[in-house]
């Protein structure tokens, strides 16, 4: 633990938060199922509904340990015996705990809030010999606060309750295992390489076209079912924690848009890259571009889904502004409710703090290149004008496309 840098140890810290508000989410689906069997489609709508910030922390997990330089292969690693073929199961073990740290806390946090701390840890409602020490717990400030909204009341089955707090880590474990084994294996296959090849022109990722193929089958989609759920008043997707609802169309419309944008992030940053090397550049521009282009397949997926969530935040203010998802709320009810303001915060703070671990991992993919560019001669300054080169030309591309996909995908819901 010592040896960790903080930057490391503060994103371990955030994938446990991220883990532990995720299955606070997943518990408050739980209460609210047991609260109200009467209502079996709108219980599995608000579980359904957490599958979103579910694959968002998995996403950062995984963005995480591939940053993370204790999971990297090293000969000081291949001393004690961890060598390349278990570097996937330290990854999957390290993210695994502190995912399992969050659950952990996540599950007293619920009881507390929903009424039942005090209970739980008595064996019963106010009995046995521990009854004091519950009364104790229910006089803590915010005990019950929000006992309504997570299904107070009714007992919460334990089994079920474990299970589901399991779903985050396992998740989170097996993708990590997955991307560290994928890392291992084309770090051992880049020594093998012919010494020509990095003099080639780098390869153009083939997920742009699909990728917008994708989003434009998603915004019609979404067009069309925003268009009948208008017309006929369908069924929806109620959000957790307040009356407002989406149809499954629109639902399934937006994760096209988001998947769409994903696939196309690659060919983005390849775009960007060439755009860069248009007419006669100079030294900054070509190295830039270069970069941009080598780099496109590691950096290309964190950007297009931080260019999706940036759409789909624009699109949310854009139709709360103009009413058309306050006017579906229940009079004197808020349109988003705290358990849908939970959902939204950790889907926006995972693919963040994403983007920024990939920047992370890109920087320390960089260091030997810039290195042997400084003992070539190569100023700093040019080095750090191309960085900032590169991030402004990504911006000037990506946020106008984030900005239309937004208005193209809030057009069919304002009215």
């Amino acid at each position: 633990m010592r040896t960790f840098r903080p930057s490391a140890l503060a994103r371990r810290m955030l994938v446990a938060g991220a883990a532990g508000a995720v299955g606070f989410l997943l518990l408050s689906a739980l209460g609210y199922a047991v609260a109200h069997p009467e209502r079996p489609g709108a219980a599995a709508a608000r579980l359904l509904w957490c599958a979103v910030p579910l694959a968002a922390c998995v996403h950062f997990a995984v963005a995480a340990v591939r940053s993370d330089p204790g999971v990297r292969p090293r000969a000081g690693l291949d001393a004690v015996g961890v060598g390349p073929a278990r570097l996937p199961l330290l990854a999957a073990v390290t993210t695994g705990l502190y995912c399992a740290l969050g659950c952990a806390l996540a599950l007293p946090a619920f009881l507390h809030l929903r009424g039942g701390l005090g209970d739980a840890l008595s064996g019963g409602p106010g009995g046995g010999p521990a009854g004091g020490l519950g009364r104790l717990l229910d006089g803590v400030p915010l005990a019950g606060a929000a006992g309504e909204l997570l299904g107070a009341g009714q007992p919460l089955p334990r089994a079920a309750a474990l299970t589901l707090l399991a779903v985050p880590p396992l998740a989170a474990a097996g993708a990590s295992a997955v991307a560290t084994g994928r890392r291992t294996a084309a770090l051992d296959h880049r020594p093998g390489l012919p010494a020509a090849l990095p003099h080639r022109p780098p390869p153009v990722p083939t997920g742009l076209p699909w990728g917008v193929a994708v989003t434009a089958a998603g915004l019609a989609l979404e067009a069309y079912a925003a268009e009948r759920l208008i017309a006929s008043a369908g069924p929806r997707m109620p959000l957790p924690g307040s009356l407002d609802g989406l149809g499954p169309g629109v639902v399934a419309g937006w994760l096209l848009i988001a998947l769409g944008l994903v696939l196309a992030g690659p060919g983005l940053v390849h775009l960007c890259g060439l755009l860069l090397a248009v007419g006669r550049p100079g030294v900054l521009r070509l190295l830039s571009g270069r970069v941009l282009r080598e780099e496109a397949p590691r950096v290309g997926h964190p950007v297009g889904l931080l260019c999706a969530v940036t759409a789909g935040t624009v699109a949310a203010v854009r139709l709360h502004g103009s009413g058309a998802v306050s006017g579906a709320a229940g009079a004197g009810e808020p349109a988003v409710g705290p358990l849908a303001a939970l959902g939204a915060a950790v889907v926006v703070v995972c693919t963040v703090a994403g983007a920024l671990s990939a920047a992370s991992e890109f920087r320390s993919a960089r260091a030997s290149a810039n290195d042997g560019l400084r003992r070539l001669g190569v100023p700093r300054g040019l080095l750090r004008a191309a960085a900032a080169l590169r991030v402004a030309v990504l911006l000037g591309v990506l946020v106008p496309l984030a900005w239309l996909v937004a208005e193209l995908a809030a057009m069919p819901l304002v009215r």
